[in-house]
């Protein structure tokens, strides 16, 4: 598979997007990733949206997407093990919601966008002017690309390190922040990051005598249904259908 190197993406960002780009190179992605790679075209992959590959004839294979694939499983493993050992009192159930507030897009472009990452991955024109530079998806896809591709150049140490400089060093915080724990409102602003307005909530059900009632909700996008869930509250199924949604959007 040939990848294009640090002086023919140079000239690429220069054609495209002006001479003023050009400063967004591999080489300074690099120093704020703070990892330094033995084979530069992985992370040079790593920044390769679908749109890009398409529109310079590279074909698909050629693009972020199974780099990203890879750096999904290894960001489940690391940030599984490092809140099993940081949180030894907490319950599975507890743990699981952590994790999939940490491993959710909206996490992963946050600290993406810290490192001002939207700005070094490779877009096609159109994409780039239609505003895919700041989209949630596509910098989250990114950021799990580069640990991907972290991965396969320095080991699970490397990308161990990795997840901790630029996800868990943060995590008091998350964790502190009941909103990021809060399955509506990280759909809420996936939904708004996307441009895809507001989520809906509308209550398909309600089964059992008043004291021990059974609610499901259904929550729909854009008129679309993504999530359906039941609980024993209006707002207990919201939860539940809200996470359903996200995992359908592949946030969560």
């Amino acid at each position: 598979m040939k990848l294009i190197g640090f002086v023919k993406f140079r000239q690429t960002v220069a054609r495209w997007f002006g001479r003023d780009r050009v400063s967004h190179t591999p080489e300074s992605l690099q120093e704020k990733l703070g990892y330094r790679f033995s084979n530069p075209d992985l992370l040079v992959q790593a920044i390769k949206h679908r749109s890009y590959v398409y529109a310079v004839d590279e074909g698909s294979i050629a693009s972020n997407e199974r780099l990203e694939f890879l750096g999904d499983a290894v960001l489940d493993l690391l940030v599984t093990e490092n809140l099993y050992r940081k949180f030894q009192n907490k319950r599975e159930g507890d743990l699981t919601q952590i994790k999939s507030v940490l491993v959710s897009k909206v996490i992963l472009a946050q600290r993406g966008r810290t490192i001002g990452l939207g700005h070094y991955i490779l877009l096609s024109r159109e994409e780039d002017l239609a505003g895919g530079r700041d989209r949630t998806s596509i910098i989250g896809d990114a950021f799990e690309a580069i640990l991907g591709a972290v991965y396969l150049d320095g080991g699970l140490k490397a990308a161990d390190a990795f997840v901790q400089r630029h996800l868990l060093s943060n995590i008091e915080a998350i964790v502190a922040n009941s909103s990021y724990l809060n399955f509506k409102s990280v759909l809420l602003e996936h939904t708004q990051g996307e441009g895809r307005g507001h989520p809906r909530y509308m209550v398909s059900s309600e089964e059992g005598p008043d004291h021990h009632k059974t609610f499901s909700v259904e929550v729909l996008i854009g008129g679309e249904r993504m999530g359906f869930g039941r609980g024993r509250s209006k707002k207990e199924a919201q939860q539940m259908a809200a996470k359903e949604a996200l995992q359908k959007l592949g946030v969560s």
